[in-house]
């Protein structure tokens, strides 16, 4: 496990550096224009910040670009649907994109993430999880993703599904697992297919 996850770690660094330096045109674009967008339409913050858990549990700070209004969590219940009227015009484009998940690449190139894992749950979300006696340790093995098996394969609500789908990631780790997750998660972004009617955790992913 530990020899994989040294492999995991150099393959995600090359991809951030290749990418950049490949098509640093358009990552400009992004990290100019989305801020400069989100401003102009529902002004700051940019980002919106939530402290998750990771790799081993441990508590880190995931980036994201905003896509509801300032306070939502304030204005509403803590689950949206892809109409909920909290989310901003610019939100509208960036989350069926996955677009809004961009600033995490500043998670992974600090190693609290990786392009590929199980997804970072929130405080919130593990203690709703706890009474339902689900078994999470093994998701907590490897980094934490921006994509993963379950968010290509299980609906964002079927919560068993999707930790099935954590569990059996762990097992079969490889590189050339996550080179199929990224490639079908690029196809997703491409087609505009993130985002559904299914209720999903305020400003989740």
């Amino acid at each position: 496990m530990i020899t994989k996850l040294l492999l995991k770690r150099i393959f995600d660094l090359l991809i951030l550096l290749f990418a950049h330096v490949l098509l640093a045109p358009i990552w400009v674009l992004i990290w100019i224009g989305i801020p400069v967008l989100i401003y102009a339409d529902s002004g700051s913050p940019i980002f919106y910040r939530q402290q998750r858990a990771g790799k081993d549990g441990k508590t880190f700070t995931v980036l994201k670009f905003r896509t509801m209004v300032k306070n939502a969590d304030d204005l509403g219940p803590a689950w949206t649907t892809a109409s909920d009227s909290r989310i901003t015009k610019i939100g509208r484009i960036l989350r069926p994109t996955a677009l809004d998940e961009l600033p995490q690449i500043i998670n992974i190139f600090k190693g609290e993430m990786s392009f590929v894992g199980p997804r970072a749950l929130a405080q919130k979300e593990l203690d709703e999880l706890a009474p339902k006696s689900y078994d999470l340790s093994k998701r907590f093995l490897v980094p934490a993703g921006l994509t993963g098996l379950a968010q290509i394969n299980a609906r964002r609500d079927d919560i068993e599904a999707k930790i099935r789908n954590d569990i059996e990631y762990v097992e079969k780790l490889s590189i050339w697992l996550d080179i199929t997750i990224i490639l079908r998660s690029v196809y997703r972004t491409i087609r505009g297919k993130w985002d559904d009617n299914a209720k999903l955790p305020l400003d989740s992913d």
